[in-house]
């Protein structure tokens, strides 16, 4: 099982109503794909984050499924600019000695499908993920 999991802190002027759209579009993604076996959208408590997600996904396979998502890509194109720092991370119980760069292969694919994303994520304070690794998604 590999456990996504997505911590934000929310701009100071984000509007109430657009984040709360952001994450109703979040909690869409966890009731209608059925790749997600379980799901959590809620207020990120005992840290820097505004707010958080984790998704459970059974196979890389399924992970793939979700990210490209064409409502993920929605609530990227909803959610990330009224954010301010963000992380990403995943956290798995597959015995896969390369699951790490399978998952962060996933992001790289996107990234390079999606170059619109770079700029969403560009645009943040700061940001952390598997596939990311600093100025561009590729690490360059």
């Amino acid at each position: 099982m590999i456990y996504h999991q997505v911590r934000m802190a929310v701009k100071p002027d984000a509007p109430k109503d657009r984040v709360e759209h952001a994450l109703g579009l979040m909690r869409r993604l966890g009731n209608e794909l059925d790749v997600v076996e379980s799901f959590v959208v809620g207020r990120d408590i005992g840290g820097e984050f505004d707010y958080g997600a984790v998704y459970a996904l059974k196979t890389v396979d399924d992970y793939r499924t979700y990210m490209y998502d064409p409502l993920h890509r929605e609530i990227d194109a909803a959610g990330l600019p009224l954010v301010s720092n963000m992380i990403s991370a995943d956290i798995t119980d597959d015995d896969d000695p390369e699951i790490a760069e399978k998952i962060a292969k996933v992001h790289t694919d996107r990234f390079g499908d999606h170059p619109e994303l770079a700029d969403l994520i560009g645009d943040l304070g700061s940001y952390e993920g598997s596939g990311y690794e600093g100025g561009t998604p590729d690490g360059k």
